[in-house]
């Protein structure tokens, strides 16, 4: 913006907008709302774009109002016909235009998609890139059987960030992983509601689940030679393969669950595929194990 023939008023105005706007776009998303006093709809809008942008503060969004009537010549810039108008601005330039949200709802959703696909530099990612190293030596303890390690790292990260759905899965996994169920039911059933149905949370569910199907017994004997006397009772299979979950065997609970799909799919409407299924969530559906067993499924399913 050229400041050539600008009056000082101008000049004042433009100098404030290049700190509060130009400067911190460089590395944050600036919403910039045009308004003036006599808008009522600037008024309406106002305390939506207002929370909105505090919420998405840690992500890294500022807001900057500019009155229209006080900044005519920044208004004129951004060729502002009509008020309220509300633009993104990102290194300087308008991203994108915001003044058909009118909700909370449309607000963050645009947000969420513009925050998506540019380097935005945040509070929020600079704690992400601090906690991982822990997040992944908690998994790491969870997967080698230290429960106990896990739950400490877990309970470590969840006291700097509130409400992660990676952290909260651990620490329910985790308590499940140390026999306690209803400790773990009660931190799933309390979820806020935005984050209830994140796919890290289903895991931390599907291991819940299979913890609730999984029934200790220290001699499994008695079920093996009953299903090797009669291969095709699949209640006792499944009871079996529960038998196996529940100490910890996961490859021979794969196998038994496998084999009465493989005898009778239909069974109990699907109870040996659907128990499967949720084994391989509760372990999670990236990991290679998991991958092999449905691998193992498809060519059972599809052959």
């Amino acid at each position: 913006m050229a400041t050539l023939g600008l009056s000082e008023t101008d000049k004042q105005s433009l100098d404030a907008f290049r700190r509060d706007v130009i400067e911190p776009s460089r590395t944050s998303l600036v919403i910039v709302d045009f308004w003036a006093e006599w808008c009522g709809p600037c008024k309406q809008l106002a305390p939506v774009i207002e929370k909105v942008c505090a919420d998405y503060a840690s992500k890294g969004v500022l807001l900057v109002k500019v009155n229209v009537d006080e900044n005519g010549f920044i208004a004129s810039q951004f060729r502002v016909q009509s008020i309220p108008t509300v633009y993104a601005v990102f290194q300087g330039q308008p991203v994108a235009d915001l003044s058909q949200a009118r909700t909370e709802g449309q607000l963050k959703q645009m947000l969420d998609q513009i925050l998506g696909q540019l380097p935005i530099e945040s509070q929020e990612k600079v704690q992400a890139q601090e906690i991982a190293p822990v997040i992944a030596a908690a998994e790491e303890a969870l997967a080698a059987g230290d429960a106990n390690q896990a739950l400490a790292l877990f309970d470590q990260v969840a006291s700097i960030v509130a409400d992660d759905p990676q952290i909260i899965s651990g620490q329910a996994r985790s308590l499940i992983a140390l026999g306690q169920i209803d400790e773990a039911q009660a931190l799933l059933a309390a979820l806020p509601v935005d984050i209830a149905g994140e796919s890290a949370i289903e895991r931390a569910r599907a291991a819940l689940s299979v913890a609730h199907a999984a029934k200790p017994v220290s001699d499994l004997s008695g079920l093996e030679a009953k299903v090797e006397a009669d291969p095709d009772d699949h209640a006792a299979r499944m009871e079996l393969a529960g038998g196996y979950m529940a100490n910890g065997n996961r490859d021979a609970a794969a196998d038994a669950l496998l084999e009465s799909i493989r005898r009778d799919r239909s069974w109990n409407d699907g109870a040996a595929k659907a128990q499967l299924l949720t084994l391989l969530e509760a372990v999670g559906l990236e990991d290679p194990w998991a991958g092999a067993q449905r691998r193992r499924l498809s060519a059972i399913l599809f052959s």
